[in-house]
């Protein structure tokens, strides 16, 4: 007998391409950002969750999921109440999260800023490796954190900081970046 799926998950589009979210009992799991094909990203979801399978979306999963849709269509969007199942996250990873879920629409933070209230700018590395893992990007707005001197710094999601600039210009933030050759 096969086990019961722990996980679901359902693929949607937005303006920047096919995403898809993933959920369990106690909340959403993950948001995967646009790979290049539709394809790329059921495969994404499926190897970093292989127990889920493909569903209709829960109320509170539709929510987040018309959320994410409007807010890449430019309406600044609240997702405080959106619930997280962040279970494969650590305590610090946690904490980062919860910081970076309180910087609204077109505001940004930096690496540093989240560092000094978790207690000391030195966990600025920290800072940005745990938003470098964070499984639930735009619930949990790591686009929104930016380097020392507001340069982008990095972004994990498929395109990198290209991605990253996207979604703060459909925000409305401003960032004082203009890539070098180099970057």
């Amino acid at each position: 007998m096969m086990p019961l799926s722990q996980h679901s998950h359902v693929l949607f589009d937005t303006a920047i391409g096919r995403c898809g979210i993933v959920w369990g009992v106690r909340g959403i799991v993950a948001v995967q950002l646009p790979q290049p094909t539709e394809t790329q990203t059921r495969a994404r979801i499926t190897q970093r969750h292989p127990d889920s399978v493909e569903a209709a979306p829960t109320a509170d999963v539709q929510r987040a999921i018309d959320g994410i849709v409007a807010l890449l269509e430019g309406a600044a969007t609240d997702f405080a109440d959106i619930p997280l199942d962040l279970d494969g996250t650590s305590a610090f990873q946690r904490r980062v999260y919860d910081i970076a879920r309180g910087i609204p629409a077109g505001k940004t933070l930096t690496y540093g800023d989240i560092a000094k209230q978790l207690g000391g700018v030195e966990l600025s590395r920290e800072v940005g490796q745990a938003l470098g893992r964070n499984p639930c990007p735009i619930i949990v707005p790591c686009h929104r954190v930016l380097a020392a001197g507001d340069k982008p710094g990095g972004f994990s999601a498929n395109g990198g900081v290209a991605t990253k600039l996207k979604l703060l210009a459909i925000e409305g933030a401003a960032v004082n970046y203009t890539p070098s050759l180099f970057d």
